[in-house]
Order: C-alpha cells, then structure tokens, then sequence
C-alpha cells in the first residue's frame, strides 16, 4: 500500500531530533523501568498471595501494582523507540497498544488512587455502617469496572492509527505527530470529555475525601497518631501523584487542543510529550502508596526484610 507523506515544521523536526526526545526521556523512562517493575513484581506477589485476608483496599492496591507491572514491562518499546531518534520500527498494531497502555495505566491508576480514598473514608468515618458495603466481592466488581471504563476510554487509540512517516527526516513516529483529520476528532471530542471523566472529576473526589479523613482522624480523642501519620503521608503521596504526575499531562493536553482551535504554535505538545515522561513516574511513587496505606502491606515488608 501507498505510505501516505506527513510534513512538519521546522520547530517539531528540532524536537524530534534534539536531546530532550532523544536522550533525556528514555533515560528517565529506563530509571523508571528499573525501579518501578522489581517492585510493583513484589507488590503484586505480597497483595496476590502473602496478604489474608483480603481487604478492599489490599484488592485496590493489587489491581494498581498489576497495572504499573503491566506499563512498565511495556516501556522498553517506547526507551528503543526514543534512543532511535523517535523512529518507531516495530509496527503499527504495537504502537497503538503502547500508545493505549500509557493513558490506560495513567487514568486507570487515578481511578484506583479514587477508590483507595473512597475505601479508607468509608472505614474511617463510617467504620460500622460502611463494613457490609466494603465487602472484597464489592471492591472486586468495582476494580472490574474501572478497567473496564479505562480501557475503554483507550478504544479510540486501539483503533486509529499511531504511527505517521515523515519523509523530511526518515523516520516513523508514534503518536509524536498525528493525523490532522484525527487531531479534529480529538481536540473536538476525545480528550476534553476523557480529561474530564479520568481526571478532573476524580482528582475532586480524592482531595475531598481525604480532607473528611484528616478532619475524621484530628476529632477523635482516641490515640490515633500512627493513624493521623499514615492519613497525612498518604494524602500528601497522592496530591503529589495527581500534582506532578497527571495533573501537567491533561492540564497541558487541553491547552494544546485550545491552541489547535486558533492554529497557533506546537510548542504546548512538545510540553505534554516531556510530562508524559514525567507522569510515568508514579509507577514509582505508586509502592509508597501501598506501603502507607496498608497495614498489612508493613507487615508483610517487614516479615521480608527480618
């Protein structure tokens, strides 16, 4: 078949090729493999088979480790990809599944990180009322619909192509560069209401409850304080999860589809590429969420490290 010729301007071909692309964000992205897979391997060994019984927040906790273990074994693709100057040679069907596996985990995680509040307001402020609600069975069927809605929130990008050849430098990118008949749909469509559904609404939601915690916890006389601690780390781990991780990825992607509408500078995109990269770091931050929100989880490590 005929390979349709992309051309870019003088600006994204510098990208592309420069040292940020190039050098910086597979290197970060190799950080992250190495650190991230070893213990979201162990995560999901300790929630799997050496956590009993089974808590709500234990089953949260084991479907996220699942999810950053899947990302990050997917991320030697993407490290390749960006150590050979963004020119992606493994085929089109891969790329789509890379390119779906980035958002999927990225939204996927901010709706467990949901449920994990949800879960611990629920125990915390309702702790008899809430006990036949928070069932393993409910937490199942809720982990079951929040993959569900992620996955498919990423059909659009399971479906359309990912991968442009741009003739100027070369090269096959994947989803670097998109399709303006595709951009339209996007901009128009896809990103605002996903942003929306998987970000905005759910990052409302978690501050809120974790607020009711803190306030819940601060009220009571009783000798709470590894229970104040552990409340306050966790809040703080997950506002800097949703601060520095999702927030810049879809805070960035809506004024890039903004900017789109006036047909004005790319220089936002190449902005959301960087955070991307920076969002894959939650992968890590993600086993300090399971350690200070679990009690069984400390136990098991301490067992481990005795």
């Amino acid at each position: 078949p005929l390979r349709k010729h992309y051309f870019v301007s003088e600006e994204t071909k510098v990208f592309l090729q420069g040292p940020l692309l190039t050098s910086f964000v597979p290197t970060v992205y190799t950080l992250v493999f190495i650190i991230s897979v070893p213990l979201n391997l162990i995560a999901t060994v300790l929630f799997g088979c050496r956590v009993h019984p089974k808590k709500p927040a234990g089953i949260y906790m084991l479907n996220l480790a699942c999810a950053d273990l899947l990302f990050g074994l997917l991320l030697p693709f993407k490290i390749s990809y960006r150590y050979h100057g963004n020119d992606w040679i493994y085929g089109s069907f891969l790329c789509r599944v890379v390119t779906a596996a980035f958002y999927c985990n990225m939204y996927c995680s901010v709706l467990l990180i949901m449920g994990i509040s949800i879960d611990r307001f629920l125990a915390v402020v309702y702790p008899l009322k809430s006990l036949t609600w928070r069932s393993p069975l409910t937490a199942l069927a809720v982990c079951l619909a929040m993959w569900v809605l992620a996955l498919s929130g990423v059909a659009p990008l399971l479906i359309s192509e990912q991968t442009l050849y741009l003739s100027d430098l070369n090269i096959t990118t994947c989803h670097d560069v998109q399709d303006p008949d595709i951009v339209q749909f996007y901009h128009v469509y896809f990103f605002p209401i996903y942003s929306t559904v998987f970000f905005f609404i759910p990052l409302i939601f978690t501050v809120v409850f974790y607020t009711c915690i803190i306030q819940a916890l601060a009220a009571t006389n009783l000798d709470t304080r590894s229970k104040k601690t552990r409340a306050m780390i966790m809040t703080v781990l997950v506002l800097v999860l949703f601060v520095v991780c999702f927030a810049p990825t879809n805070i960035i992607l809506m004024v890039h589809y903004v900017q789109l509408v006036h047909e004005s500078s790319d220089r936002s995109y190449q902005a959301y590429l960087l955070s991307l990269c920076v969002g894959t770091v939650s992968c890590c931050l993600d086993p300090l969420v399971y350690y200070f929100g679990s009690s069984q989880c400390q136990r098991q490590v301490a067992a481990l490290l005795r």
